[in-house]
């Protein structure tokens, strides 16, 4: 294993292993647009995922209680309605900062 000062050189510039690419930058913070703003799709991918583990748990439930797994079914009633709740949460924090803007 090499010692500390064999990653770093004379600047205390990080160098890059033989034949690694360095690392892309972004040229300025103006650049990075944030991918999703209101966070509604995130939200309600989750919510319909917990809810579809859900109906999976539900038809599964006598294999499920067999190997003392039946909880599940309650982590995904418990997810679906969280994700239920935050579906609410985020399409009204949504519909405020359009209010705001326009």
């Amino acid at each position: 294993m090499p010692a500390a000062d064999d990653l770093t050189s004379s600047d205390d510039a990080p160098v890059t292993p033989a034949g690694a690419t360095p690392p892309v930058v972004a040229s300025t913070a103006a650049d990075l647009q944030p991918v999703d703003v209101d966070g509604v799709g995130a939200v309600l991918y989750g919510t319909i995922a917990w809810a579809v583990a859900l109906v999976a748990c539900l038809l599964l439930r006598d294999r499920l209680a067999a190997d003392g797994t039946a909880w599940w079914t309650w982590v995904c009633l418990a997810g679906a309605l969280l994700g239920l709740a935050g579906l609410w949460f985020v399409r009204r924090r949504r519909d405020a900062y359009a209010a705001k803007a326009g």
